[in-house]
């Protein structure tokens, strides 16, 4: 296992485990950053529209970075990622996650879509 692989298995369930998964390794308060509408949302609002399964199909992740100082870590990457019945979406990504007596907990994520 290569440093950092925990940390990207743990985004790649963010993204196809639905919500209890995304709830048990996101910090309380997190701040999570969508696309317009859905913009800014904080704590409780940040996981509340997400359904139980995320129903994505197609989630391939590239241009991966990690940056990790202490108990802090970021990934950085470009995902493409598609639903049933939706277009293609094409974003930017970065998430900060926080090293706390042993358990990752995502602090933050943003997407911003390529245009």
């Amino acid at each position: 296992m290569r440093p950092g692989d925990d940390l990207w298995q743990l985004e790649t369930a963010f993204w196809t485990s639905g919500r209890d998964s995304a709830r048990a390794t996101t910090a309380a308060g997190a701040i999570v950053i969508y696309p317009y509408p859905l913009g800014i949302l904080q704590g409780d609002a940040a996981l509340a529209h997400l359904p139980a399964d995320t129903g994505w199909r197609l989630i391939e992740m590239d241009e991966r970075s990690l940056s990790r100082q202490g108990a802090v870590a970021v990934l950085a990457y470009r995902v493409r990622a598609q639903k049933d019945d939706t277009p293609l979406l094409d974003a930017l990504c970065a998430s900060t996650w926080l090293n706390d007596a042993g358990r990752w907990l995502r602090l933050s994520h943003q997407q911003t879509p390529v245009t």
